[in-house]
């Protein structure tokens, strides 16, 4: 998805998000923020964007989002039990009613056999209990490419979570 691409998903996701009288937020660990971003990039997002974690490390995910040290040690960071607790701790730790979450291997290095170089693993949750996970693998494709598909999908998560919401 090319910028022009992202800025109009993110700008469907405050739509929604709006409309709904929802707000977000993000738990970012492989896009480093890109998702907070690409929300904030669109004037008057503030109503809808309350924060963002950047958890790029794991003591972060412990720290500021609550992510249980078994998990870490037992599924490794890049994981969908990670990136599920990820998004539970941003809806714990945040006023929002919506949260993504994000933890992949962007590459170049970094990735095994297990889990290889553009592995990403996405959460979504909401207030009302909906959960939605997804599981990518866009191979060695590049750290920006890497980045800029999982900006995309964590994007999806959130407009379809913001579509089932009724308040």
């Amino acid at each position: 998805m090319t910028g022009k691409g992202l800025r109009a998903a993110a700008t469907r996701v405050l739509e929604l998000s709006r409309a709904h009288r929802l707000q977000i937020a993000t738990a970012e660990s492989c896009t480093g923020g890109l998702v907070a971003a690409a929300l904030t990039d669109i004037a008057g997002s503030s109503d809808v964007v309350d924060r963002g974690f950047i958890t790029y490390s794991n003591e972060a995910k412990r720290q500021m989002l609550g992510v249980p040290t078994a998990t870490l040690k037992r599924y490794g960071a890049v994981s969908a039990q990670t990136a599920a607790a990820m998004a539970k701790g941003a809806l714990k730790n945040s006023q929002a009613d919506l949260a993504v979450a994000i933890t992949g291997i962007a590459g170049p290095g970094g990735g095994s056999e297990e889990k290889p170089v553009g592995l990403v693993h996405f959460a979504a949750a909401d207030r009302a209990g909906r959960r939605l996970a997804r599981m990518r693998r866009y191979g060695d494709i590049g750290r920006r490419q890497v980045r800029e598909r999982s900006v995309a999908e964590a994007l999806r998560l959130l407009q379809l979570l913001a579509g089932k919401n009724r308040h």
